[in-house]
């Protein structure tokens, strides 16, 4: 990934040369010495993601991510004194599991920021164990828009719930209203089938993305719902077929949206499946038995291999010899663990080169502030903590691979 020259803080606070010292309780856990011979302080920064399981390339990927960000700011000495270092959970997709790694992560007094998790399901019952303990949390990939603004959102009624949550990915607001105006306005398509996994993150989606395209003035011919670990979804391939849909519109995650796609072909429907970043995977293609050229994605950013800001990320990710690529949400990874690393450098220097006693409520507060040039563009958030990067790719099937075929910065 990149070295800290590639990431230009805009932040007003800077460490200078401040000397950092083990704080308070932390001292039996400092390990190793800064250039002045002072023992370092640990500072753990928690991952939760399914690291296991149908999406868990996806999450080894945020792992990773998030690991190399730390490496990379110890290896640059980013906060003086302070030794970075990650605890990394498996909650399989499972919000049971996120609930009870996000109980462990607070009770590890070291951890002073998490990244994750994936699925929108997993982060609702984790808010509220990180905002009782003041831990700020932030998400590489979450994008149900109720995450920050509430459920009444919908309703033009946006209150920021959790004010320790954040997350470098744009919502689904902005996902599904560019799926339906690309599909709409660029493929051409007026007839949609759409589907969805009942999932917080799939519903939602298709929800907002049903919305946008009826206000276009195109038709939702009909709408069905498939069940999360199926691999039968004949039914609603036969629903499709007969609707006289001239394209699908799923909301959910590749697993089952590959084979939904290739059902649907062997239907004899010759129609694109759309989907939003949960279906943009290689495994999104290779679950479908029929050729799957065609088929549709949006993701969150603009390719990360195309960014000149990503040069450095891709080459360390490299020479860092992972085992699994970074995937669709590693860039927004390093970013994560990339802000929580700066809010805890704004922190220390406001704290005469230490940690203080509430750091975690600190850091917090600083999460708010943070604003740097990331892997992924400008890193910063707005009031209810959502990233200002508003970037969005349609992706296509093309050849057996995706290819990036629309980049925009969204604007409703």
């Amino acid at each position: 990934m990149r070295h800290r020259s590639l990431l230009i803080l805009t932040a007003v606070l800077t460490t200078g040369a401040l000397t950092l010292t083990a704080c308070g309780s932390r001292d039996d856990n400092s390990k190793g010495n800064d250039d002045s011979g002072s023992k370092k302080t640990t500072v753990v920064i928690g991952v939760d993601a399914p690291l296991t399981g149908s999406l868990s390339a996806l999450g080894q990927g945020i792992k990773n991510s998030v690991d190399l960000a730390a490496k990379t700011a110890n290896k640059n000495n980013e906060v003086p004194g302070i030794e970075f270092k990650i605890e990394a959970l498996d909650d399989q997709a499972v919000p049971a599991s996120g609930q009870a790694n996000a109980t462990k992560l607070v009770g590890n007094k070291d951890v002073l920021g998490a990244v994750g998790p994936l699925n929108s399901g997993v982060a609702q019952s984790m808010q509220g164990v990180f905002e009782k303990a003041d831990l700020a949390q932030v998400s590489p990939a979450n994008t149900n828009p109720a995450l920050s603004q509430g459920d009444n959102w919908g309703k033009g009624d946006s209150k920021r719930v959790f004010k320790t949550y954040f997350r470098t990915c744009a919502t689904d607001v902005v996902q599904g209203k560019f799926a339906a105006q690309y599909l709409f306005n660029d493929a051409k398509k007026k007839k949609v089938y759409v589907v969805d996994d009942k999932q917080t993150y799939g519903a939602g989606l298709a929800a907002i993305f049903s919305a946008e395209f009826e206000r276009l003035g195109g038709k939702v011919v009909g709408t069905d719902h498939v069940t999360v670990k199926e691999t039968d979804f004949s039914s609603t391939a036969d629903k499709v077929k007969t609707s006289g849909a001239d394209s699908v519109y799923y909301g959910g995650q590749y697993p089952e949206g590959g084979l939904l796609s290739d059902q649907i072909k062997k239907t004899g429907a010759k129609i694109p499946t759309m989907g939003g970043d949960g279906i943009y995977d290689p495994a999104f293609i290779s679950a479908s038995g029929e050729a799957n050229d065609g088929d549709y994605a949006t993701s969150v950013g603009y390719p990360v291999e195309a960014l000149p800001t990503a040069k450095q990320f891709i080459a360390d990710y490299k020479t860092g010899g992972y085992k699994d690529p970074f995937a669709a949400y590693g860039g927004y990874s390093y970013d994560a663990g990339w802000a929580i690393i700066q809010a805890v450098k704004a922190v220390v220097a406001e704290n005469d080169g230490k940690l203080p006693e509430d750091a975690r409520a600190k850091v917090t507060e600083a999460m708010a502030k943070v604003s740097f040039d990331g892997v992924t563009g400008k890193v910063s958030f707005d009031e209810f903590g959502d990233t200002t990067n508003k970037q969005l790719t349609v992706y296509e099937v093309q050849k057996g691979a995706w290819k990036d075929v629309k980049s925009a910065t969204f604007e409703d």
